[in-house]
């Protein structure tokens, strides 16, 4: 793997566009400092990470002196910097026969409403089959949504040189989650998700009729994996972690999809970067285990991260609950032949 010296990655691990990003530098072997900023705790609205995106929204990328604040940006930047002799391309040269195709599906599967998805299949569990996520979260992201309004008006007023980014952001996350409480508007957005997902269907169906029987089972854009597939792959682990999987494929339904799923667990960079599904249900509760005092921002280039030593905190906690979580991740591996 090539590392790229003095560039952090902030993410966070139940943020599905940070692991879109993380995907990407994992698919082009690329090593960087890691730092999960802890979405469950509110560490994005810490005044030293407002101050490092004013959107107070991960990922971040930092590499030199450049501040990138957005993950197709950020995955851009990466294809466009990051270009030494045998470090894998995930978008195809401009002018070829695959980038428009790939670019298309990129936006196509990029411009999906996850974070509607993903609050909605929260607040309302009935639009799901076979969801991961515990029955008390409903509960739990209400007090939560109050919680964090309250917070930002208080971070406005104790961050004064803040005040202006804070309110925009009480206003954005407001807006946002009265539209993902509404049954019919999450009803429609589901009904548009099929249609994305049956031009996907369509096209892995066309990359199977133009692939010879003794050739390499193709992507969704060709016999190489983009930035197409990295999108493509990190919302199908969503979809299945919020019980839209049933829904959208399998028994019959969308077969190229299934099988481009089942294929897709078991590429390396993307286990090492998102591993089980049931993963993001153990990201996102481990924190409230090990509820920390406010900390301060951690110290950007050359020293070691106070965020960092958290992650490792995370980690042990992990190994730790590990075989309490192994019989049951056995027998879900097994029913769904993951492995």
């Amino acid at each position: 793997s090539l590392f790229f010296a003095g560039t952090n990655i902030f993410h966070g691990v139940i943020s599905l566009i940070s692991l879109q990003v993380r995907l990407a530098i994992a698919e082009k072997a690329l090593k960087c400092e890691e730092h999960d900023v802890n979405l469950p705790l509110s560490e994005h609205n810490e005044p030293w990470f407002m101050r490092l995106n004013s959107s107070g929204e991960v990922p971040v990328l930092i590499h030199g002196e450049n501040i990138i604040c957005e993950a197709t940006q950020i995955i851009d930047y990466l294809e466009a910097t990051f270009t030494d002799e045998g470090v894998p391309r995930l978008m195809p040269e401009e002018g070829s026969m695959y980038y428009p195709r790939v670019q298309h599906y990129r936006e196509l599967l990029d411009s999906l409403p996850m974070d509607a998805y993903t609050h909605g299949c929260i607040l309302h569990p009935e639009l799901t089959v076979d969801s991961m996520i515990p029955a008390y979260a409903t509960t739990r992201i209400r007090s939560q949504i109050s919680n964090t309004e309250s917070e930002l008006k208080k971070l406005a007023e104790e961050n004064p040189d803040l005040q202006d980014a804070y309110i925009a952001k009480q206003k954005r996350l407001k807006s946002k989650l009265l539209d993902h409480d509404n049954i019919k508007y999450l009803k429609k957005i589901l009904d548009e998700l099929e249609k994305v997902l049956d031009q996907v269907e369509t096209e892995l169906q066309r990359r199977n009729e133009e692939t010879p029987e003794d050739g390499n089972q193709p992507w969704l854009c060709g016999d190489f994996f983009s930035l197409a597939d990295v999108s493509l792959a990190v919302t199908l682990h969503r979809l299945k972690f919020l019980g839209l999987a049933r829904r959208n494929w399998g028994n019959g339904k969308r077969p190229n999809l299934e099988a481009y799923y089942e294929r897709v667990l078991k590429r390396k960079a993307f286990y090492k970067v998102l591993g089980h599904v049931n993963n993001i249900l153990i990201s996102a509760v481990l924190p409230t285990a090990f509820r920390v005092a406010k900390k301060r921002a951690p110290r950007v280039l050359g020293t070691t991260f106070l965020v960092g030593m958290l992650a490792g905190m995370g980690y042990f906690a992990f190994m730790c609950l590990r075989k309490r979580f192994a019989n049951m991740m056995v027998s879900i591996r097994t029913r769904q032949n993951y492995f």
